[in-house]
């Protein structure tokens, strides 16, 4: 895969703004690089070809909080952005469910009674060390007890999720039990890559991938659980779509919410008779979780 590189130096005082800017964003392609000891940062993006590096530079750099100089293109073979990505993905824990990379499948030892989902994000978002998936999976992770211990049978509960990403959100809700599992994107890079990664993990065909944006992907969907790790002012314009398509019964967990933004996406989403709602933070970031009755 020959892809393209992006590169421009920003400046270090102007680091922890743009890196916020980035996670808003929720585009797994950008990311930052800082030297501490020089003070010195970088933003860097991969992209599929030149002209798209280029192009999304044009959209993102008039929205960086402090200018910066003509960026560096270069070309970019395929062990170069493969080791890049994954020195940002560690594994991590939940509960009895553990994300690992694929790379580590034969140093990792699964303790007896746990499930894993392996994980290669390669471009797409959603490897679990944020903290808005994070916050979407220990919700789902909760209610899947919740509804186990109430006597729901898990497998036929459908679950959707929105923005699939890396496809992680989906994958592990199959893991825990769920039904009729599926997942859409915008990207088709994304929808690639959720389904290698449902390959890698012996779930294709048990949870079908898409590319669809949010209101053609949601359009008749009446699911026990909707999953959303899109920016605020997505959700927020989608609000309709995303309240519409939880059936009866059914939990909306939403993320990818600035703790500082949480009011406000909360009024928009404001339930009304019949649903209750709940939200919690980790860091700068929030989750707004509504039931329907």
């Amino acid at each position: 895969m020959a892809l393209a590189e992006l590169k421009a130096e920003v400046p270090a005082a102007a680091a922890d703004a743009i890196d916020e800017l980035l996670l808003e964003l929720g585009d797994g392609r950008w990311s930052l690089l800082e030297d501490a000891l020089a003070k010195r940062a970088w933003v860097v993006g991969v992209f599929g070809d030149e002209a798209e590096a280029r192009a999304r530079w044009a959209d993102l750099a008039p929205r960086l909080p402090a200018p910066a100089p003509a960026p560096a293109v270069r070309a970019l073979a395929d062990a170069d952005w493969r080791e890049s990505y994954r020195a940002h993905f560690r594994r991590w824990q939940f509960g009895r469910l553990h994300w690992v990379p694929q790379w580590e499948r034969d140093s990792f030892r699964l303790p007896p009674g746990d499930a894993v989902l392996w994980l290669d994000p390669g471009l797409a978002f959603g490897t679990g060390n944020h903290e808005t998936t994070r916050l979407v999976i220990e919700r789902l992770v909760e209610r899947a007890g919740e509804l186990g211990r109430a006597g729901r049978a898990l497998a036929r509960i459908q679950v959707v999720d929105a923005g699939c990403g890396s496809g992680i959100l989906a994958l592990s809700a199959a893991l825990l039990g769920f039904g009729a599992v599926s997942g859409f994107d915008l990207d088709p890079e994304a929808v690639r890559v959720s389904e290698e990664n449902a390959a890698a993990n012996g779930l294709a065909g048990r949870v079908r991938f898409a590319a669809a944006g949010l209101d053609d992907g949601l359009a008749g969907i009446s699911a026990g659980v909707v999953l959303a790790n899109i920016q605020s002012d997505v959700l927020a314009a989608h609000a309709a779509a995303l309240r519409g398509a939880v059936a009866p019964g059914g939990i909306l967990i939403l993320s990818g919410i600035l703790a500082a933004e949480l009011p406000a996406v909360a009024k928009v989403f404001a339930p009304g008779p019949g649903w209750a709602a709940a939200s919690r933070t980790l860091g700068e970031w929030a989750e707004l979780s509504l039931s329907r009755a």
